[in-house]
């Protein structure tokens, strides 16, 4: 098998608008065509109005792409980047790769953890994009990457800046509580391992931070709107149940995001936090991982790993 001349990498995250009045049409593509009620619209702006009218995500997603390329030195490799649910579309830019004669790509989520309803979506736009354009690309994709050391240790040293926001003699009454976006419970009895993935990437955490079994403990965040039951506990809800128990601090280590964007600068910033002054605890929440090198690194070698196991290096 010829090797290709150049290899496509796909970087892939949720999309998010660029303002308050792209919201309507964002909320239209999360929800199928289905419209949002105006109350619920009003909220959510309001929500967005609260960390600066606009979602961060493209800007913290494009300093991503290009610290990988960067991270990945090869000039065999050329890098395109594409949202699930707003512009640059992933059907558009598949269809920007077709025009520059790619025929063999990587494609990664900027999400550790598999989904049936989360990364095989995007992978689903990936196909409805060569359909689109008539095109055919050889794609290998990297499903998760939940439990490789260069995500597990800059979320531990997480833990580390976190802690160290008390002082050291206070330090074995702080909580450690991890976290990621909520999915409908109808998943687990799918088999789906998105739990699984969670749940394991939080241990192995939790185990290089040091902690102890009573020192951490899981909750979701950011559940959907449908009628259906999702997977919880809910953040702003575990917080005051821990409360209860006496937990007054608690470290907020959200492990399903690799950047600051609305589910954790809302979602945790202020939802969360809220919650938490209501019931007299202080919560901390360290930088996620952004642009982190070392996990920036990882994901480099991810991509390159995936091509040589193809036989395209």
């Amino acid at each position: 098998m010829s090797k290709p001349n150049k290899i496509g990498v796909l970087v892939m995250a949720y999309g998010g608008p660029n303002s308050v009045a792209e919201l309507p049409g964002y909320l239209a593509d999360i929800r199928s065509g289905r419209p949002t009620t105006p109350a619920v619209l009003e909220e959510i702006s309001h929500n967005y109005t609260q960390i600066g009218g606009k979602s961060p995500l493209m800007e913290f997603t494009t300093a991503q792409m290009n610290a990988i390329e960067k991270a990945l030195d090869d000039d065999r490799f050329v890098f395109y980047l594409g949202m699930r649910h707003w512009a640059p579309w992933i059907e558009e830019v598949v269809g920007q790769m077709l025009e520059d004669g790619i025929t063999h790509a990587i494609s990664m989520v900027l999400a550790p953890h598999f989904s049936g309803m989360s990364i095989a979506k995007y992978q689903k736009k990936i196909k409805a994009g060569m359909e689109m354009y008539r095109g055919q690309i050889e794609f290998a994709n990297i499903d998760s990457y939940h439990d490789v050391p260069g995500l597990i240790n800059p979320l531990a040293a997480r833990v580390a800046e976190g802690l160290g926001r008390w002082d050291e003699s206070e330090r074995d009454d702080v909580h450690v509580v991890f976290s990621a976006h909520s999915l409908p419970v109808r998943i687990i009895k799918q088999g789906d391992p998105y739990d699984r993935q969670l749940r394991e990437t939080a241990a192995l955490v939790a185990e290089q931070a040091g902690l102890s079994e009573d020192q951490w403990s899981w909750s979701y965040q950011s559940a959907g709107r449908s009628p259906e039951p999702w997977l919880g506990p809910q953040l702003e809800d575990y917080v005051p149940e821990l409360a209860d128990k006496g937990i007054k601090n608690i470290v907020s280590i959200p492990v399903g995001f690799v950047s600051d964007h609305v589910e954790i600068l809302f979602d945790i910033d202020i939802e969360a936090q809220a919650a938490a002054r209501e019931h007299d605890v202080r919560l901390e929440r360290p930088p996620a991982l952004n642009t982190d090198p070392v996990f920036m690194q990882q994901l480099a070698d991810l991509i390159r790993q995936k091509a040589a196991d193809a036989s395209w290096l």
